[in-house]
């Protein structure tokens, strides 16, 4: 097999040139999917940059990225596969006198398949990424769909047989951690957990993503962001809610976050009308904390 990834630092290279900063946990994490030809389970918060990475990998290495989005009632005809009946039916119609063992053998052919993203994934001739996005959604019946394809790459179609993988997809899972996965389901995967970042890596995040804003107003946005966060709030801002509110203030013509601003915009960043009373009361009572520049700025 032709690796993608030549070692961890180039890894990290990469996904800097598609704008996704990775620490070498995370460049070292994908390096050894490649190598060894592992799912990875990425765990977190929502909102650390979970999914982002997948698609960040798919761009880096010109992949073609298939998405699964779990829900609660996913099964086998939404993530697998399923039969097209309505022309199975037609088929039969127009065939009828003729051999049943013929009509049956056409119509489970793969005229008559509908192929859904697991199976689309492994039968893909191109490299592929494969998301399987919030896997804690689905029911716990719903993981052994995924055992096969992640052990061996390969799926079983009663009508069809084993179809193997012709080439093997880079796969990320994501959870929020709304439930506990299954032990079998952890065992085929290497393991990664994404927090919120550091301020410093956040700020870097944030010049990256917006590259207009000024180094005092990326300084500022990821403290007060950071001091937001250890607030005892229903959803914590998100990375994208960061970079969100920084495009915000640079549309305001803001350079330096004043406690109005900050009011003003706080429903960028919180999505609950609570956690925004609670943000706005802790502005009011520790401004200078959160508006005054930081020393060397």
């Amino acid at each position: 097999m032709t690796h993608r990834f030549e070692s961890v630092d180039a890894v990290r290279k990469g996904l800097r040139e598609v704008d996704y900063l990775a620490d070498d946990g995370i460049a070292g994490i994908a390096y050894l999917a490649d190598r060894l030809e592992k799912p990875v389970l990425i765990e977190g918060p929502a909102g650390t940059g979970k999914t982002q990475l997948a698609k960040s990998v798919a761009d880096m290495i010109g992949a073609r990225l298939i998405r699964l989005q779990c829900y609660e009632g996913l099964d086998e005809s939404k993530a697998l596969y399923e039969w097209n009946y309505k022309k199975q039916l037609l088929r039969i119609q127009t065939e009828r006198g003729e051999d049943w063992g013929e009509i049956e053998d056409d119509i489970f052919s793969d005229e008559f398949l509908l192929t859904r993203p697991l199976l689309e994934a492994i039968r893909a001739d191109d490299p592929v990424v494969l998301l399987i996005d919030e896997v804690d959604r689905v029911e716990v019946e719903t993981e052994a769909l995924l055992l096969e394809l992640l052990s061996d790459y390969q799926v079983s179609i009663p009508e069809l047989g084993t179809i193997e993988a012709k080439q093997i997809p880079l796969v990320f899972l994501t959870s929020n951690n709304t439930r506990e996965l299954s032990e079998a389901l952890k065992r085929r995967c290497l393991f990664l957990h994404l927090d919120y970042p550091e301020m410093e890596r956040e700020k870097e995040i944030v010049k990256t993503k917006v590259p207009d804003i000024t180094e005092n107003l990326a300084d500022q946005v990821a403290r007060i962001v950071r001091s937001i966060r250890n607030l005892e709030l229903k959803k914590a801002p998100s990375v994208s809610e960061t970079i969100d509110w920084a495009r915000t203030l640079i549309l305001l013509g803001i350079d330096q976050i004043t406690e109005a601003d900050a009011v003003e915009t706080a429903n960028v960043l919180l999505k609950y009308r609570s956690d925004i009373d609670k943000v706005v009361k802790e502005f009011g009572s520790n401004a200078a904390a959160h508006f005054e520049p930081a020393a060397g700025n």
